[in-house]
């Protein structure tokens, strides 16, 4: 056994104990190699002393844009239409690899001090975010974001189209499937049904997943009504993009029928309350997606709409929404909320079969909290301070396969000084010049 967390409260997520009080769990060859209330008589190379820490399944980004991290904080208080078109996509024009390495870094380490174990990404540059998720020791499930405006249209031809083909031989299964390559639609409002057909058929004939914004706002799910007499997830269904594993983003505006719809096709409606509210897209159907047997999953969206990746906000946020906009205090308890960011999540992403839970067998993607802290105490039930109490500020260790890659302010295989640095001296002057800031003091 390489490491044994002794004397913790695991969270295990699973049916059978779900929450395990000083529990020992057992790590061998970066899988969960023992879970139970003894001690294995198995020797440890390393013992991790667990009292007053809680060990849980890392958590699940199911929809992100990593890179994102310039935009922090720009363009803020402005509705999604204004806020694309007026303030980020202008300065996604100015993207080059060497800032996108820098922005992507800077996101993975907060997500693994946040507690992040996997994430899907959504986004360009793919090349250079494959690579340093790569070194991150993260996994990730990556999709090359396409849309598509003209009516000329050429799969063999057409630039993002080839990159995502580029993408999936290069990169698809990397590291016994640490990151996958999946196929991704923007949204049915920036691109056409040449598009759809395509990279369904490509998705289908590759088994490969397929990301996808969609209805995130009102006027996007009203305006593909009156042009095509279908909504986009219906429209999106006619040329077969549902037929492969699918995660639909946001899904805010989702009506009965497409519920119903997603819930014959297996399609993941990713949950993002923190960018739904911020930018006044409004409140996802949680609860009636869940009731129609949808598996809902759970992201943070990118920092430049929900301001920051931690997904223990995001999870307080899902259990709080669902409760208020039903008038119903148990519409989505804390269990169901941690379930959309751990089983639920692994499920979107196809990885039901190596994480999600604290069982052996599985991949040790596992994070350590400090629940010694002040606002964590007393805990009289570690599944509710996990989602009412916790942030991912109280996280002190992430470990992804069994490999320590965030440890009490320390990232073993990312060199965040360096990365800060190449931040501020390259990505801010190149994305910005003299608009913003370095850092407060500059």
């Amino acid at each position: 056994m390489d490491i044994l967390f002794q004397n913790i409260t695991a969270v295990t997520m699973a049916d059978k104990l779900p929450v395990i009080l000083g529990a020992y769990v057992g790590v061998t060859d970066g899988k969960i190699s023992y879970v139970g209330k003894t001690a294995p008589q198995e020797h440890a190379g390393q013992v991790i002393d667990g009292r007053g820490h809680v060990l849980m399944p890392g958590l699940i980004n199911a929809h992100t844009h990593i890179s994102m991290t310039p935009f922090r904080g720009y363009g803020d208080d402005h509705d999604l239409a204004e806020w694309l078109n007026d303030y980020i996509f202008p300065k996604e024009d100015l993207w080059d690899d060497r800032s996108i390495r820098a922005a992507t870094l800077l996101g993975l380490a907060e997500a693994l001090r946040f507690g992040t174990t996997s994430v899907s990404d959504m986004y360009y540059f793919c090349d250079t975010i494959c690579q340093c998720v790569a070194e991150s020791g993260i996994k990730g499930n990556i999709s090359r974001a396409i849309s598509l405006f003209e009516e000329d249209f050429c799969f063999d031809k057409y630039v993002p189209c080839q990159q995502m083909v580029e993408l999936k031989e290069k990169w698809h299964g990397y590291d016994g499937g640490r990151i996958r390559i999946e196929a991704s639609i923007h949204a049915e409002y920036t691109s056409n049904e040449k598009l759809w057909k395509a990279l369904a058929e490509y998705a289908i004939n590759e088994n490969i997943g397929m990301h996808v914004h969609v209805s995130e706002t009102k006027s996007e799910h009203e305006s593909c009504l009156e042009k095509y007499g279908l909504t986009p997830a219906q429209l999106l269904d006619v040329y077969h993009v549902w037929d492969t594993r699918a995660l639909a983003a946001h899904c805010v505006w989702l009506d009965e029928e497409d519920m119903d719809l997603f819930a014959r096709r297996g399609v993941f409606p990713i949950h993002n309350p923190n960018s739904n509210l911020k930018l006044a897209s409004g409140i996802a159907p949680v609860r009636k997606m869940l009731d129609k047997g949808l598996r809902v999953a759970l992201g943070t969206d990118g920092v430049s709409s929900s301001n920051n990746l931690d997904m223990f906000e995001s999870l307080k946020l899902s259990a709080l929404l669902s409760n208020a906009s039903t008038l119903n205090p148990t519409s989505l308890t804390a269990w169901e909320a941690l379930k959309l960011a751990t089983i639920n999540g692994a499920l979107a992403q196809g990885r039901e079969d190596e994480c999600g839970m604290i069982a052996p067998g599985l991949d040790a993607d596992l994070i350590m909290l400090d629940f010694t802290q002040p606002h964590l105490i007393p805990c009289h039930n570690p599944v509710s301070n996990l989602v009412y109490a916790a942030s991912g500020h109280d996280v002190v260790m992430t470990m992804v396969r069994g490999k320590i890659l965030y440890d009490h302010g320390e990232y073993p295989t990312i060199d965040l000084q360096s990365v800060l640095q190449e931040f501020h001296d390259y990505v801010i002057p190149r994305m910005f010049g003299g608009e913003g800031k370095e850092h407060p003091n500059a």
